[in-house]
């Protein structure tokens, strides 16, 4: 018989280190445990969070960058995460979790301290995160590290349909027009939210093959984008849903447009429906979607940290999904 392993080497955690491709199958296997029990202490006994298809993990890890961090107990087991990423000035943590059996050490502090800090270095102005808003247990932990509360993330769904103005999509240009086009849409949403730059998120999705973004245009000026995402969320599922991950709009009655462009991507990419995120801060954006028949499918409680606040957009609208 060997020598026996001290079970407490399990708690003390090591880290960070860089999550890797290699990495995605625990990370997924932890990130579904995790989200499981949570759902338990909440009372919902009954709901298994599945994992997440491997090729959204890898959009998330090296959409981040550095920021993807994980951590391993004294066995060299993973045993915690934070994915924390930042678009030029906007910083969010998310997915993260500690495992079951190394959690009450502290060591989800550890984590998003270590979150917090990779932000601040990266230039932040703005560090949030998205949690359930039933959950008192998280949004008290989060509070206790100087985050505070802000308004719903309410994610509705538009059903799919065509129309009669099929949508300008950038993987559909040459690759000058595609060049042109993603500086089009850093300088749109530099005009929009001074600071903020989707550029990597949006060459990343088209690298990867994962969805594609809408180009809405008014003469020779872009005058809105959506970044969407067809690939299936679930590992294992049928694509079902076209999700938007970053919709930015110089006016917000551009809005209307866009919406009928969603519809008609979903349909285009076999999707039943395009969701979308609406942050509270845009009341009269919320309004408009549920005239149009959209449905209220969840919400999340978007929190920041005190100090690094969002800022309101200069004009227009910029929506970010702070969830991958």
């Amino acid at each position: 018989m060997g020598p026996r392993s001290d079970p407490r080497s399990a708690l003390r955690l090591d880290g960070p280190f860089p999550i890797t491709r290699a990495d995605i199958t625990p990370l997924n296997t932890l990130f579904s445990d995790a989200f499981t029990e949570r759902y338990r202490r909440d009372g919902l006994a009954g709901v298994r969070v599945p994992p997440l298809n491997p090729a959204i993990w890898r959009y998330a890890i090296e959409a981040a960058g550095s920021g993807a961090m994980l951590w391993r107990d004294g066995r060299g087991a993973m045993a915690a995460f934070n994915v924390a990423h930042h678009s030029g000035t906007e910083g969010w943590m998310g997915p993260l979790a500690v495992r079951e059996d190394c959690q009450g050490g502290g060591h989800g502090r550890t984590i998003v301290e270590a979150g917090i800090a990779h932000l601040k270095a990266a230039g932040c102005s703005v560090i949030g995160l998205e949690t359930m808003p039933r959950t008192m247990d998280n949004i008290g932990f989060y509070a206790g590290l100087g985050y505070v509360p802000m308004h719903l993330t309410v994610t509705l769904t538009i059903d799919a349909a065509r129309t009669a103005l099929a949508p300008r999509l950038l993987t559909a240009l040459a690759p000058a027009a595609r060049a042109a086009a993603l500086q089009a849409c850093a300088a749109l949403t530099a005009d929009v939210q001074p600071g903020y730059d989707y550029t990597r998120e949006i060459a990343l999705t088209q690298e990867l093959a994962l969805g594609d973004t809408i180009l809405l245009d008014d003469g020779d000026a872009l005058v809105g984008f959506a970044l969407c995402h067809a690939a299936p969320l679930v590992e294992g599922r049928a694509r079902d849903e076209l999700r938007v991950l970053k919709m930015v709009l110089r006016d917000a009655t551009l809005l209307e447009l866009m919406v009928s462009q969603l519809g008609d991507l979903a349909a285009r990419s076999g999707a039943a429906r395009a969701a979308i995120r609406m942050q509270g801060a845009y009341p009269d954006a919320f309004r408009t979607l549920v005239a149009r028949g959209a449905r209220v499918r969840w919400t999340d409680l978007r929190m920041v940290l005190a100090g690094f606040t969002e800022p309101a957009p200069r004009m227009g609208m910029a929506l970010s999904n702070w969830e991958i």
